[in-house]
């Protein structure tokens, strides 16, 4: 009997798999953009339907005919820009050099940081102003406002979102403009438009090997002694070590993920969420109260979780024509 052979189970570029630092997602990169704007919006996942659309995918089979495509639906109150960052260039990379804060401040904060008590936002974006030939790099800082959304949370998320902008001096001149001001969706993306969507995944817990990384369950008389849930061998006689690749149990779930190129179908308002809305809300959720976002597919983590929508990284060969929805299903989906 020939001896069995199978490439190793699950992917290693997710080394080390141990649980994210926070619940918010960190994004350390953004694309180029010469328009001015924000290159992110946050969002809460809510859960998932399906919508008949018009297939306006350019040489699919069913182009042109009407199809059921799932769909992830995302509630997005308004997002205040409440700070402005900027970065000078080190030996060690770009480091944070000072903040600006706007005038006035949500009293929410408070539950995430320390506000200062008189500060005087034109000085110091005056005092910016002088030092623009140090800054390198321009960013906003944005919270959001889960009081609004069906979220059984107060506390605001704070996050730091790139800006588009043809030079520095540009994203300073966009970044003031809308300084404590709160920002839509609408503002960031349009219809049609493919967005990464960063999030933390379900957490699963402690995991052994099979459940973790897939590995085979062991056969024949190898089996007898035990369950055979576990890996034949951990290493070789030589190198007398364990390597870090083999499989080995541990945290499953509860890591922040990035998911390229999900098309944005439709970017509702709030005052359209009925058509949404199934009867009693969504499942874990509730009922959506403001603008929204529906994106094909589905989205990392699960309902409530906060899920964070960045401008395309890798946009090319993508087509950003609006769909035609003629219908969209509020039937109550419970395992969504």
């Amino acid at each position: 009997m020939t001896r069995h052979h199978q490439p190793r189970k699950g992917s290693v570029a997710f080394s080390p798999r141990k649980r994210a630092a926070r619940e918010s997602p960190q994004i350390s990169s953004w694309p180029e953009s010469e328009e001015p704007g924000l290159l992110g919006f946050p969002g809460y996942k809510v859960g998932m339907t399906h919508v008949t659309q018009t297939d306006n995918t350019k040489n699919s089979p069913t182009e042109g005919m009407e199809i059921s495509t799932p769909v992830t639906v995302v509630e997005t109150p308004p997002a205040v820009v409440f700070g402005i960052r900027a970065y000078q260039k080190t030996s060690r990379g770009i480091k944070a050099m000072t903040d600006v804060l706007a005038a006035e401040l949500n009293e929410d904060l408070k539950r995430k940081i320390t506000l200062p008590e008189n500060h005087d936002s034109e000085a110091q974006i005056a005092e910016l102003k002088e030092k623009m030939d140090a800054v390198v790099e321009i960013r906003a800082l944005v919270h959001t406002k889960p009081r609004l959304a069906s979220v059984p949370k107060k506390k605001p998320e704070i996050m730091e979102f790139g800006i588009g902008g043809s030079s520095v001096e540009d994203k300073l001149e966009y970044a003031i403009s809308v300084l404590g001001k709160e920002i839509n969706p609408s503002d960031v993306f349009a219809d049609g438009e493919h967005t990464d969507a960063v999030a933390v995944t379900k957490g699963k817990g402690f995991q052994g090997v099979i459940k973790r990384w897939g590995v085979r369950i062991q056969y024949g008389k190898a089996a007898r002694s035990s369950k055979g849930r576990h890996v034949g061998s951990i290493g070789p006689w030589s190198p007398e070590r364990t390597m870090w690749t083999v499989p080995m149990a541990g945290q499953m779930g509860y890591h922040q993920r990035t998911e390229y190129n999900k098309k944005i179908l439709k970017i509702g308002e709030a005052d359209q969420a009925d058509e949404i809305n199934p009867d009693g809300g969504f499942v874990r959720y509730g009922m959506v109260k403001n603008n929204y976002l529906l994106l094909k597919g589905s989205l990392p983590g699960p309902s409530k979780r906060l899920v964070v929508l960045r401008k395309a990284m890798r946009p090319h060969g993508k087509h950003d024509d609006a769909p035609q929805i003629s219908n969209i299903s509020t039937a109550s989906k419970q395992g969504a």
